[in-house]
C-alpha cells in the first residue's frame, strides 16, 4: 500500500500577494505552523511584473509595515505614496488651469506605491527564510475537500513532473481570478458593476510635475512631487490612473462604464492610445513617443466581481481575488487582503486549538460582506460624476470621510474579531452604513443637475484641519472605552457632514430631491459634536500662495 502523503496544517494554492503575506500572518501568529504555498509561477518574477494593485491605502500599508512586519523593506526599496490627486483633465491640455484635488504636503499616516514585481520577490524569499515551504512553478490540478474531520486533497504538479498529493486540514484559495474554489463551488456572484480596465507599464518615468510651466501651479506643491501621488485623471463615466514604481517603471490605466465608454474602444494598445487623445491629451503626448518602452497590456471586462461565501467552517477559505474584487478608483485591493487575511487566520487558530468555528465563521462573513457592500457602495452607478469638478470633491471627502472613521479604525485599532465591541457598536455602525448609502444617493441626484464648473483652483486637503486630524488619528491607541467613543465620534462626524452636504448641494440647487437623506437626518437626533464647515468651497479660486480648503 502506497505511503499516504504529508498532512499539512495549511495548504495555500496561489503564491501571489495575498497568498504570501497570509503565510507570513500565519507564521508570525503560530510558529510552529506546517504552511505549504503552491505558485505556478517560477521565481523570481519579473520587476513591474504585470498586476494590477499597486497604489495602497491606509489600511493595506499598516498591514504590510506593521502587521506582517515589513516597514524596512518598503523604506529602502518602494516609493512613499503622495496621496491620491485628481485632475478634472478630459480633453484639456492646459492641466494648470483645471480643478486640482490633493494635498500640498503628505498627511500624518502614509502609504505605499508597490512594485509587485519587487515585493512579490521578497515576499517569497521571506516565507523561506521564515522556515515555511513555498513550491515555485507548481500547477494544481484538482482540489478534494475532506468531510467532517477528513484532510483536504490538492492535486498539483511541475510541467512535465510527476502528479503529487499534498493533504491538509486547511485549504486557502489565494489563485486570483482562476478562483479554482469559488468555481468548483459555484460561489461567483455578479455585483452590478459592469465597468472594465485596462492597464500598462511604461518603462519610463512620467513626471506630471513637468506638464506646467506655470509658476503658481507648480508652487502649489512643493516636496515630494505630484509624480509620486496616485494621479487620476478624470472624465464623464471613466478615470485614468498614474501609477510610479520603484523599478523605474510607470504603470497606466484605464477603467471606464461601458455605458459611457464601450470595452472595444480601448481594448487594445492603440486603441487605448487613440482613446487618450482624445479624452487625455496631455498623457497621449507624454506616452506617443515612448511606445517604444511600452512593457505589457492587460485588459478586462467586467473586472469587479462578487462571491456567496468566502469563510467555512469546513476549513477551507478564499483569499484576495480568488474571492471579491471590488474598483481600483480608491485602491482597495491590498485592504481587503489584510481584513480577509486576519479573519482568515483568527479562524485557523481558534479551529487549530480544538474551538468549534461554525459561528465565528457565519459572523465574520456576514461582517466581511458589510464591509464589501459598504464600500461596493462608493463606486455602483457612480462613474457619471466623475466628470463633475463639483460633485466629485464633494464625493471623495465624504469617501475618506466614511473610510478612515469606521473601517480602517476597527482595523487600526484592532477591532475586526472583537465581536463584543462590534456588537456594542452595532447601531452606531448600521448607522454609518445607512447615511452611506443615502448620501451616495444624495451625489448621484446632485449630478444630474449640477453645473460642473471646472475652473482653475486647488483643493487642497492638507488645508483641512479636521482632515488631516482624521487621518492622524488612525495612528492612536485606544482602550476598549475610548474606541467605542471614538466610533460615537465618528458616527455624529458622518452625521454632520451628510447634513452639510445636503444644505451645501441645496444651496446650489434648491428644488434638488434630497431624497433618502433627507429622511434619514430628519429622523436622527442633533450631532453630539459641534463641527466646523468641512466641505470645499465650489466657487473659491487659489490665492497665488497655494491651495484652498473647503469651507
Amino acid at each position: 500500500m502506497p505511503k499516504p502523503a504529508p498532512l499539512h496544517d495549511v495548504v495555500i494554492m496561489g503564491g501571489g500577494l495575498a497568498g504570501l503575506t497570509l503565510a507570513l500572518q500565519l507564521r508570525q501568529r503560530m510558529p510552529d505552523l506546517d504552511v505549504l504555498v503552491l505558485e505556478r509561477r517560477t521565481h523570481p518574477v519579473p520587476a513591474a511584473t504585470h498586476k494590477v494593485g499597486e497604489s495602497t491605502v491606509e489600511i493595506g500599508a499598516h498591514y504590510f509595515a506593521e502587521v506582517l512586519g515589513l516597514q524596512a523593506h518598503l523604506a529602502q526599496a518602494q516609493l512613499k505614496k503622495f496621496g491620491f490627486r485628481f485632475f478634472w483633465s478630459d480633453g484639456r491640455r492646459d492641466i494648470e488651469n483645471v480643478t486640482e484635488l490633493g494635498a500640498s504636503r503628505p498627511l500624518p499616516v502614509s502609504s505605499w506605491q508597490i512594485d509587485r514585481g519587487l515585493f512579490e520577490n521578497f515576499l517569497a524569499d521571506e516565507v523561506q527564510r521564515r522556515g515555511l515551504r513555498l513550491e515555485a512553478g507548481a500547477l494544481v490540478r484538482s482540489v478534494r475537500l475532506g468531510a467532517g474531520a477528513e484532510p483536504h486533497e490538492v492535486d498539483w504538479q511541475r510541467p512535465g513532473g510527476a502528479l503529487q498529493t499534498a493533504r491538509a486540514r486547511w485549504v486557502i484559495d489565494a489563485c486570483g481570478r482562476a478562483a479554482l474554489l469559488k468555481r468548483q463551488l459555484g460561489l461567483a456572484r455578479d455585483n452590478d458593476h459592469a465597468a472594465h480596465a485596462v492597464w500598462f507599464r511604461i518603462g519610463r518615468r512620467i513626471e506630471i510635475d513637468r506638464w506646467s510651466d506655470d509658476a503658481e501651479w507648480r508652487a502649489r506643491v512643493a516636496t515630494p512631487t505630484r509624480w509620486l501621488s496616485t494621479n487620476h485623471l478624470v472624465g464623464e463615466g471613466y478615470w485614468v490612473w498614474l501609477i510610479p514604481l520603484a523599478s523605474g517603471s510607470h504603470s497606466v490605466g484605464i477603467v471606464a462604464d461601458p455605458a459611457y465608454h464601450p470595452s472595444s474602444a480601448i481594448d487594445t494598445f492603440d486603441k487605448a492610445m487613440d482613446w487618450l487623445q482624445q479624452h487625455q491629451p496631455r498623457l497621449w503626448d507624454e506616452l506617443d513617443g515612448q511606445r517604444d518602452a511600452l512593457q505589457d497590456f492587460a485588459f478586462f471586462r467586467r473586472f469587479s466581481y462578487d462571491c456567496t461565501q468566502v469563510f467555512s467552517a469546513g476549513r477551507w477559505a478564499l483569499a484576495g481575488e480568488a474571492g471579491r474584487f471590488l474598483d481600483p478608483f480608491y485602491s482597495p485591493g491590498s485592504d481587503f487582503i489584510a481584513i480577509g487575511n486576519s479573519y482568515i487566520t483568527e479562524l485557523i487558530t481558534m479551529e487549530r486549538g480544538g474551538h468549534r468555528i461554525q459561528a465565528h465563521a457565519q459572523v465574520y462573513e456576514q461582517i466581511f460582506r458589510s464591509f464589501y457592500d459598504s464600500t461596493m457602495a462608493l463606486y455602483r452607478g457612480q462613474y457619471g460624476l466623475f466628470g463633475d469638478p463639483e460633485v466629485l470633491p464633494a464625493k471623495i471627502i465624504w469617501d475618506y470621510c466614511y473610510y478612515w472613521s469606521v473601517l480602517a479604525q476597527l482595523y487600526f485599532q484592532k477591532r475586526l474579531t472583537d465581536l463584543a465591541s462590534l456588537s456594542h457598536l452595532r447601531d452606531e455602525l448600521l448607522l454609518c452604513q445607512r447615511l452611506n448609502d443615502a448620501v451616495q444617493d444624495l451625489l448621484r441626484r446632485w449630478g444630474q443637475v449640477s453645473r460642473r464648473r471646472n475652473v482653475r483652483r486647488m483643493l487642497d486637503q492638507a488645508a483641512m484641519p479636521w482632515f488631516v486630524e482624521l487621518n492622524r488619528s488612525l495612528a492612536d491607541r485606544l482602550d476598549d472605552a475610548a474606541f467605542r467613543e471614538r466610533l460615537r465620534q465618528a458616527t455624529a462626524r458622518l452625521h454632520a457632514l451628510a447634513a452639510e452636504l445636503l444644505q451645501h448641494a441645496r444651496g446650489e440647487h434648491p428644488r434638488l430631491d434630497g431624497g433618502e437623506l433627507q429622511a434619514l437626518l430628519q429622523g436622527l437626533p442633533e450631532a453630539a459634536e459641534t463641527y466646523e464647515p468641512m466641505l470645499f468651497s465650489a466657487t473659491e479660486t487659489p490665492s497665488p500662495a497655494g491651495g484652498r480648503g473647503l469651507g
